[in-house]
Protein backbone atom coordinates (compact mmCIF):
# COMPACT_ATOMS: atom_id res chain seq x y z
CA UNK A 1 0.00 0.00 0.00
CA UNK A 2 1.66 3.47 -0.72
CA UNK A 3 1.61 6.01 1.76
CA UNK A 4 1.50 9.58 1.97
CA UNK A 5 4.83 10.39 3.54
CA UNK A 6 5.40 14.26 5.02
CA UNK A 7 8.91 14.84 6.16
CA UNK A 8 9.16 17.92 8.17
CA UNK A 9 13.04 19.52 7.93
CA UNK A 10 13.84 21.48 10.98
CA UNK A 11 17.47 22.69 10.20
CA UNK A 12 17.89 26.58 9.23
CA UNK A 13 22.09 25.61 7.96
CA UNK A 14 22.27 25.44 4.27
CA UNK A 15 23.57 21.46 3.60
CA UNK A 16 22.62 20.43 7.10
CA UNK A 17 23.08 16.70 7.90
CA UNK A 18 19.60 16.56 9.05
CA UNK A 19 18.04 17.83 5.86
CA UNK A 20 20.71 15.07 4.07
CA UNK A 21 19.30 12.48 5.93
CA UNK A 22 15.71 13.66 5.35
CA UNK A 23 16.39 13.14 1.45
CA UNK A 24 17.99 9.87 1.50
CA UNK A 25 14.74 9.03 3.57
CA UNK A 26 12.83 10.46 1.10
CA UNK A 27 14.55 8.31 -2.09
CA UNK A 28 14.29 5.49 -0.39
CA UNK A 29 10.13 6.04 0.15
CA UNK A 30 9.88 7.30 -3.49
CA UNK A 31 11.47 4.75 -4.95
CA UNK A 32 9.40 2.23 -2.72
CA UNK A 33 5.97 4.34 -4.90
CA UNK A 34 4.83 6.53 -1.64
CA UNK A 35 3.88 9.83 -2.67
CA UNK A 36 6.36 12.11 -0.36
CA UNK A 37 6.70 15.40 0.23
CA UNK A 38 9.24 17.60 2.11
CA UNK A 39 8.51 20.87 4.64
CA UNK A 40 11.48 22.85 5.46
CA UNK A 41 11.05 24.80 8.32
CA UNK A 42 14.06 27.79 7.26
CA UNK A 43 11.37 28.72 4.56
CA UNK A 44 8.79 29.28 7.17
CA UNK A 45 7.12 32.05 9.15
CA UNK A 46 6.27 30.59 12.21
CA UNK A 47 5.32 32.78 15.05
CA UNK A 48 5.73 30.68 18.87
CA UNK A 49 2.46 29.55 20.59
CA UNK A 50 1.39 32.21 23.57
CA UNK A 51 -1.22 29.69 25.38
CA UNK A 52 -4.26 31.00 24.83
CA UNK A 53 -5.78 27.69 23.64
CA UNK A 54 -8.43 29.03 21.93
CA UNK A 55 -7.12 26.50 19.29
CA UNK A 56 -8.51 23.91 21.95
CA UNK A 57 -12.15 25.21 20.45
CA UNK A 58 -11.78 26.29 16.71
CA UNK A 59 -9.24 24.01 16.12
CA UNK A 60 -7.44 26.81 14.19
CA UNK A 61 -4.90 28.90 15.35
CA UNK A 62 -5.29 32.60 15.82
CA UNK A 63 -2.01 33.27 14.30
CA UNK A 64 -2.53 33.74 10.39
CA UNK A 65 1.21 32.11 9.75
CA UNK A 66 2.84 28.87 7.94
CA UNK A 67 1.67 26.87 10.27
CA UNK A 68 -1.47 26.22 9.79
CA UNK A 69 -0.36 24.99 6.02
CA UNK A 70 1.91 22.53 7.71
CA UNK A 71 -0.97 21.06 10.56
CA UNK A 72 -3.31 20.59 7.24
CA UNK A 73 -0.81 18.69 5.67
CA UNK A 74 0.10 16.98 8.64
CA UNK A 75 -3.36 15.75 9.66
CA UNK A 76 -3.93 14.19 6.08
CA UNK A 77 -0.81 12.26 6.06
CA UNK A 78 0.25 8.86 6.95
CA UNK A 79 3.82 9.16 8.13
CA UNK A 80 5.42 11.73 9.24
CA UNK A 81 9.26 12.52 9.52
CA UNK A 82 10.71 15.24 12.04
CA UNK A 83 14.76 15.83 10.76
CA UNK A 84 16.21 17.98 13.31
CA UNK A 85 19.89 18.76 14.31
CA UNK A 86 20.32 18.49 18.17
CA UNK A 87 21.48 21.82 20.00
CA UNK A 88 22.60 21.46 23.90
CA UNK A 89 21.24 17.76 23.44
CA UNK A 90 17.58 18.74 22.47
CA UNK A 91 15.85 19.23 18.97
CA UNK A 92 16.66 22.35 16.60
CA UNK A 93 14.51 25.28 18.36
CA UNK A 94 12.26 25.62 15.43
CA UNK A 95 11.17 21.89 15.94
CA UNK A 96 9.94 22.48 19.30
CA UNK A 97 8.29 25.50 18.60
CA UNK A 98 6.59 23.85 15.85
CA UNK A 99 5.41 20.90 17.86
CA UNK A 100 3.89 23.65 20.36
CA UNK A 101 1.80 25.20 17.14
CA UNK A 102 0.27 21.64 16.89
CA UNK A 103 -1.98 22.25 19.60
CA UNK A 104 -4.76 22.89 17.11
CA UNK A 105 -4.16 19.09 15.93
CA UNK A 106 -4.95 17.55 19.51
CA UNK A 107 -8.79 17.75 19.05
CA UNK A 108 -8.70 16.74 15.36
CA UNK A 109 -9.55 13.52 13.40
CA UNK A 110 -6.22 12.77 11.65
CA UNK A 111 -4.28 10.39 9.70
CA UNK A 112 -0.82 9.43 10.60
CA UNK A 113 0.25 6.79 12.36
CA UNK A 114 3.92 6.52 11.88
CA UNK A 115 6.44 9.05 13.27
CA UNK A 116 10.16 8.86 12.38
CA UNK A 117 12.63 10.77 13.28
CA UNK A 118 16.13 11.44 11.63
CA UNK A 119 18.42 13.38 14.08
CA UNK A 120 21.72 14.34 13.54
CA UNK A 121 24.64 16.00 16.28
CA UNK A 122 28.11 16.81 16.70
CA UNK A 123 28.54 14.61 19.82
CA UNK A 124 29.40 10.93 19.03
CA UNK A 125 27.71 9.29 21.83
CA UNK A 126 23.89 8.88 20.94
CA UNK A 127 22.54 9.63 24.27
CA UNK A 128 23.06 13.41 23.23
CA UNK A 129 19.85 12.41 21.31
CA UNK A 130 17.55 11.29 24.35
CA UNK A 131 16.09 14.84 25.12
CA UNK A 132 14.90 15.24 21.34
CA UNK A 133 13.50 11.59 21.50
CA UNK A 134 12.27 12.16 24.90
CA UNK A 135 10.69 15.15 23.88
CA UNK A 136 9.14 13.78 20.51
CA UNK A 137 7.80 11.05 22.18
CA UNK A 138 5.66 13.34 24.47
CA UNK A 139 4.25 14.92 21.59
CA UNK A 140 3.12 11.33 20.15
CA UNK A 141 1.72 10.11 22.92
CA UNK A 142 -1.17 12.89 23.21
CA UNK A 143 -1.80 10.88 19.74
CA UNK A 144 -3.72 8.00 20.14
CA UNK A 145 -3.78 6.28 16.59
CA UNK A 146 0.75 7.42 16.46
CA UNK A 147 3.30 5.38 17.13
CA UNK A 148 7.23 6.16 16.92
CA UNK A 149 8.01 3.48 13.97
CA UNK A 150 12.34 4.36 13.89
CA UNK A 151 15.05 6.62 14.95
CA UNK A 152 18.41 7.51 12.99
CA UNK A 153 21.17 9.02 14.89
CA UNK A 154 23.75 10.23 13.25
CA UNK A 155 25.59 11.23 15.37
CA UNK A 156 29.45 12.81 15.07
CA UNK A 157 28.16 15.12 12.47
CA UNK A 158 29.14 19.12 13.36
CA UNK A 159 30.23 20.61 9.73
CA UNK A 160 27.87 21.00 7.18
CA UNK A 161 27.50 17.53 4.72
CA UNK A 162 29.50 16.02 7.03
CA UNK A 163 27.07 13.29 7.40
CA UNK A 164 27.96 12.44 3.45
CA UNK A 165 30.93 10.54 5.62
CA UNK A 166 29.35 8.19 7.20
CA UNK A 167 27.67 5.96 4.63
CA UNK A 168 26.17 3.34 7.12
CA UNK A 169 24.01 6.40 8.24
CA UNK A 170 22.96 7.44 4.96
CA UNK A 171 21.93 3.52 3.68
CA UNK A 172 20.39 3.45 7.26
CA UNK A 173 17.91 6.58 6.35
CA UNK A 174 17.21 5.70 2.68
CA UNK A 175 16.30 1.44 3.96
CA UNK A 176 14.22 3.61 6.47
CA UNK A 177 12.44 5.42 3.92
CA UNK A 178 12.04 2.41 1.66
CA UNK A 179 10.14 0.46 4.05
CA UNK A 180 7.49 3.21 5.50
Amino acid sequence: MNKKVLIISTSLRKNSNSEILAEKFKKGAVEAKNEVEIINLKDKEINFCIGCLSCQKTQKCIFNDDVNEIIDKMLNTDVIVFATPIYFYEMAGQMKVLLDRTNPMFPSDYSFTDIYLLATSADTNESSMDGALKGLKGWIDCFDKAKLKGVIKGTGSDDAASIKAQPDILKAAYDMGKNV
